[in-house]
């Protein structure tokens, strides 16, 4: 019996995750059951993408996610379950969600989910809710051992995937650019593509100041020259810096503030990021 999790852009404000919880204890009473997160901005499978390799290599070997963040249901998209070199397994629509999966942890096979074998029994002609009666319930059937990944269907090419257009960071002189990938939500961060170890060819270290510099598309939206800090208290409250975040990539933040809400920044290709240490500037 491995772990179950969940993650959609359905909210908890009505009865959508509370019907795959139900689907999935009724494969399986004793099915652990977790959430991710029911907060995905509606129909931004970016999003999704970013959250899934924050958090799965978090989990168990074996553990199964369900995402569902699904704009194109009852198309002609494919239904998929994805096995990650890391040996997790991705129950989800095939619409560019294992996209930062496949590039920062790998993806070792695909395979398309058999409906007539691998759908709620019962559900009817009904096309609108693939994540009650396909996905939640195709997770919690290889989550409780009642079927193996052979048996989700047939096997498709994992070269097949549909992905999501990335920008890579690059260096550029003493600078290093990039995009700013995702919020942390809650606190207003910004989380670049940049990794740490691509910044630090800059020569940058803790406590230098650096410049920085977001635009979006032509307009430039901030610049100014930040200290690069371990954490928030490396600052004044109120004052910005750019640190290294959880998964290990550059970030930037306001101490006990919102960087994205002070400066109406947002996130995805369009919003570029440059940041090039200040030798002897300050």
């Amino acid at each position: 019996m491995n772990p179950l999790v969940f993650q959609t852009d359905f909210g908890l404000v009505d009865g959508a995750v509370s019907a795959m919880y139900g689907v999935a204890y009724t494969v399986n009473p004793n099915l652990r059951i977790h959430d991710l997160t029911h907060d995905i901005t509606p129909f931004n499978i970016w999003e999704a993408s970013y959250r899934l390799i924050q958090t799965i290599n978090y989990w168990p070997a074996g553990t199964v996610f369900v995402s569902v963040v699904d704009p194109g249901v009852g198309s002609e998209r494919k239904s998929i379950v994805a096995r990650t070199h890391s040996g997790r397994y991705i129950v989800t629509p095939d619409n560019g969600t294992l996209t930062h999966v496949l590039r920062m942890d790998g993806i070792e096979a695909v395979r398309q989910i058999d409906e007539t074998s691998n759908r709620l029994p019962s559900s009817g002609e009904s096309y609108t809710f693939y994540g009650r009666d396909v996905y939640a319930f195709t997770g919690a059937r290889l989550a409780a051992g009642i079927i193996d990944f052979a048996q989700v269907g047939p096997e498709m090419p994992v070269e097949e995937l549909i992905g999501l257009p990335i920008v890579e960071p690059y260096l550029d002189g003493s600078a290093v650019c990039g995009t700013i990938d995702v919020l942390d939500v809650r606190f207003g961060s910004l989380w670049t593509n940049i990794p740490r170890t691509m910044f630090l060819q800059t020569g940058a270290r803790y406590g230098d100041r650096v410049s920085i510099t977001i635009e979006n598309d032509t307009r430039c939206v901030y610049r100014n020259i930040i200290q690069f800090g371990k954490s928030f208290a490396d600052v004044f409250v109120g004052e910005a810096l750019t640190y290294v975040n959880s998964l290990d990539c550059m970030a930037v933040a306001i101490n006990q503030g919102s960087f994205a809400r002070a400066y109406n920044v947002g996130t995805g290709n369009s919003w570029r990021i440059r940041i090039e240490p200040c030798k002897g500037i300050f």
